[in-house]
């Protein structure tokens, strides 16, 4: 097998850890000795051993000295103290020869410390084995660490012609079962699933996870005036999975209908965000500042167009996934992914860049990341007469 070969075996490993992980990386690991795979070890949730810990216990269940081994490794070995101690330690006490590493961390604690360690003490490192592919795996840790945000992907389904629902509102279902089994495999790579009260009011969803033995997502639902009813899904079931409902401090009733609504739903269960209100709205950014507080990594927005809009407004947005489905459903009034006031100019859309497009069943997905628009602002300095005021503006 080539290096990449047994990177990419690192990699079906880390994998298995998706969803149990955050807001840690997936991490995946193989020990190679004489041509053979002697052990393995993924990260398999958040404060458990790391990989290559886990491959080293692997190896010593089976009675296997590691002395002289190569090690494959998915994310650069971590030198510091955590809820696990240092894996640079390890690699050095169990005699390792070689590591090649896919993606460096960029984690402040980590970040080439743990590859300058490992030479340091005599281990032959090479990096950059399959980078693309390990850095994508982690993607949502890689933004998270660097920017203290969630990493947020906006999922939609729709039609060729831009609906993602008739004209009654009907959207059950626009696209088939591999493409929904698709989503479902979202939910359990993000951390929390965000929808509008709208969507909940439409449809009563659960916003769960259903793959066997995965893990729901937190659920958060941007309400603004406080209107979700108390017999939905979501609140019923807020007691065995974490739901947060934003709100406004503002919004429709009195200040005791909504402060016994509030009342109410947290003893259902329900954590309640509250926020000022921002054009009658959520204000979102002070929402995502919230979340990041609570350790929210990442989060899945399964909303409809005006939510998605003002994710896309304040610049939140990371990715986009588009399911579309080769079907027509016209009607000037259906509803489309994005609504709001939109762009003024096609020069200010919003640019989706390294674009993915594959085949989900008779389905098409087209992913990528979100590129916003850089304003560049020229200073005007207008010479004055005597008298007049000093003036200076942006344009």
């Amino acid at each position: 097998m080539t290096h990449e070969e047994y990177m990419a075996e690192a990699l079906e490993l880390a994998k298995r850890g998706m969803g149990f992980t955050a807001p840690n990386p997936m991490v995946g690991a193989v020990i190679v000795k004489d041509g053979e795979i002697i052990g393995r070890g993924w990260h398999r949730k958040y404060g458990d051993l790391h990989a290559e810990r886990n491959a080293f216990a692997d190896c010593e269940a089976k009675g296997i000295d590691c002395t002289g081994a190569d090690m494959y490794v998915t994310l650069e070995p971590c030198c510091h103290h955590g809820k696990q101690p240092p894996c640079t330690d390890a690699v050095i006490e169990h005699g390792i020869k070689r590591v090649f590493v896919g993606s460096g961390d960029p984690n402040y604690m980590v970040s080439g410390k743990g590859i300058r360690i490992l030479r340091e003490n005599g281990i032959e490192v090479t990096e950059g084995v399959l980078r693309e592919k390990c850095d994508k795996l982690n993607e949502i840790f890689f933004y998270w660490i660097t920017n203290k945000r969630p990493f947020v992907t906006v999922k939609y389904a729709m039609t060729l012609d831009g609906k993602i629902a008739t004209w009654s509102g009907e959207s059950k279902w626009i696209t088939g079962e591999e493409a929904r089994l698709d989503v479902q495999r979202e939910r359990l790579r993000h951390t929390a699933i965000m929808a509008g009260i709208g969507t909940v009011l439409a449809d009563d969803p659960m916003l769960t996870c259903r793959i066997e033995g995965g893990r729901n997502p937190i659920r958060i639902i941007c309400d603004s005036n406080l209107r979700i009813p108390l017999d939905s899904n979501i609140v019923r079931t807020a007691k065995e999975i974490p739901t947060i409902i934003a709100t406004t401090n503002r919004g429709k009733g009195t200040d005791i209908e909504k402060g016994e609504k509030r009342r109410m739903l947290r003893e259902m269960g329900c954590t309640i965000i509250s926020t000022k209100a921002h054009n009658e709205h959520v204000d979102i950014n002070t929402l995502f500042r919230r979340l990041a507080d609570m350790n929210i990594d990442s989060v899945l927005v399964e909303g409809g167009g005006e939510l998605n809009e003002s994710l896309f407004h304040s610049k939140h947005v990371n990715k986009v996934k588009a399911y579309i489905a080769p079907k027509i459903f016209g009607g000037k009034n259906a509803k489309s992914p994005v609504e709001g006031l939109g762009v003024r100019t096609p020069d200010d859309a919003y640019i989706i860049e390294n674009t993915e497009i594959r085949t989900i069943g008779n389905d098409i997905l087209i992913e990528g990341t979100v590129r916003y628009k850089q304003y560049k602002f020229r200073r005007i300095v207008i010479d004055l007469k005597e008298g007049d005021q000093d003036v200076h503006g942006n344009n």
